[in-house]
């Protein structure tokens, strides 16, 4: 199946797509400021620049994109047709290297929470899972 964008189109898609300050991070971080909790952002330091630390606590947490780091939900399971070899070789590629930054973070001590961008569909029930990880 063709693309329905022309290469110029897709190109320019893609570059729009942002690394960090996403919509489901934004929506995290207002949340959690909401309620008290502070944070550092990126911190360069640590193994996989997490998106938000909590240095006090040495608690971490990622928000990754379904798509992007190939969660089990139906937009993680999602693969695509064209350049399909390109695709599924970055995928696999992102879920190693969270692998990898995984056992660096807890071989260093720090606790880990991954929340996905479906998972904002229920903001109660995350924000109840955040507490329980920040407060344990």
């Amino acid at each position: 199946m063709a693309d329905v964008l022309t290469r110029a189109q897709r190109s320019r898609n893609m570059a729009a797509i942002r690394g960090k300050d996403t919509k489901p991070e934004v929506t995290i971080r207002r949340l959690l400021h909401r309620i008290g909790y502070r944070y550092i952002l990126h911190d360069r330091r640590l193994p996989g620049r997490p998106d938000l630390v909590f240095p006090g606590r040495r608690k971490v947490i990622f928000v990754h994109g379904c798509f992007w780091h190939m969660h089990r939900c139906r937009f993680g399971r999602v693969v695509p047709v064209s350049n399909a070899k390109f695709w599924h070789d970055k995928r696999t590629g992102n879920v190693a290297r969270d692998r990898a930054t995984l056992k660096a973070l807890a071989q260093d001590g720090w606790s880990v929470l991954i929340t996905w961008e479906c998972q904002l569909k229920d903001l109660a029930s995350l924000r109840d899972r955040l507490i329980v990880f920040l407060n344990s």
